[in-house]
């Protein structure tokens, strides 16, 4: 009698920047913490027992070796090519009364070129895709991919870093017509496009290219805009927040992690995107909100492994059905 033959596990391939925060401690003194949006997007599937690598730039400090080990503890394949300086990115952080988070960056993209990864979810995003020399290899790599994976997108826009709004908005605007899924915070849209609603402008991107556009409001939830025409509210898990700081990329990465449950991933993604029922993209969400909700629970970018994100949707059923 033969074994039955194991399916292999979706490769995910991240492409982006990874830095030091440089957060104050409640004492106000700084301190260095590992993130970057895609690195906190390759962090979350590692942690959710996913098949990931990142590609990235890590300088050969004392910084970058802490990323380093950071990133390879919850088990992500590290592809970090030198930067320039020799030096880590870093980010300084402020946070807000609410706990929301601005950043003024010290960072290096020169990205030349991106190994040709088999991969079934490629995902870009932040300041990855819009600060050249970088920005061109990202977009290189998604042309290469979209035909045989699918291809996630979060422009995370960054007005410190690309504070004239042209420039970073006709590349986002190249990039959501070649990806499969967009997910973008209300604040990233009203800075690319102040003179739209967002969700108008998501709808607008939906019908330019991805099969799922997801335009999340921090608190109050999130819309989910599909190509075929349909807009899906999901609301927002209450929760105390201690801060915002990887909130997004959390979302994003839970988000993934769902429609690869569903079956979406690899090539045909963008027809099995379309297939899925309103019910399974609302499920989809509503599981990556809930995701989010735990990374703001706690500080830093620290967000949830397999075990923790069932906890948090057993919770969430148990608060609907009450």
């Amino acid at each position: 009698m033969m074994d039955a033959v194991t399916a292999p596990s979706p490769r995910v391939l991240v492409v982006g920047e990874a830095l030091v925060d440089v957060v104050p401690d409640p004492d106000g003194q700084p301190r260095d913490l590992p993130g970057g949006s895609p690195a906190n997007v390759a962090i979350t599937l590692g942690r959710l027992e996913r098949d990931v690598r990142l590609v990235t730039l890590l300088g050969d400090d004392q910084r970058g070796a802490m990323v380093r080990q950071w990133l390879e503890a919850s088990n992500v394949r590290v592809l970090a090519q030198r930067t320039g300086s020799g030096r880590t990115s870093s980010a300084a952080v402020t946070l807000d009364e609410s706990g929301a988070a601005s950043y003024v960056f010290d960072l290096d993209w020169e990205l030349h070129e991106v190994p040709h990864e088999e991969c079934d979810v490629l995902h870009v995003g932040s300041i990855a895709t819009v600060l050249a020399p970088g920005a061109d290899a990202v977009r290189d790599t998604v042309h290469r991919h979209r035909d045989t994976a699918l291809v996630s997108l979060d422009p995370n826009a960054r007005p410190a870093i690309t504070p004239d709004r042209a420039g970073p908005a006709a590349r986002v605007e190249e990039l959501v017509a070649l990806s499969h899924v967009v997910k973008v915070s209300d604040e990233d849209l009203l800075w690319l496009h102040p003179d739209h609603d967002p969700v108008q402008t998501a709808t607008r991107w939906a019908a330019a290219g991805p099969g799922l556009v997801v335009v999340t409001r921090g608190g109050d939830g999130a819309v989910a805009v599909r190509r075929g025409g349909s807009v899906l509210e999901v609301a927002g898990v209450p929760v105390a927040v201690a801060d915002t700081v990887g909130a997004g990329d959390t979302f994003s990465a839970v988000l993934l992690d769902a429609l690869l449950g569903l079956g979406v991933g690899g090539a045909g993604s963008a027809e099995t995107l379309e297939a899925l029922s309103d019910d399974d993209v609302h499920t989809a969400v509503r599981t990556a909100a809930a995701g989010a909700a735990v990374t703001v629970s706690r500080p830093g970018a620290d967000p949830p492994d397999r075990d923790e994100l069932t906890a948090a949707l057993a919770r969430q059923a148990g608060a609907t059905a009450e």
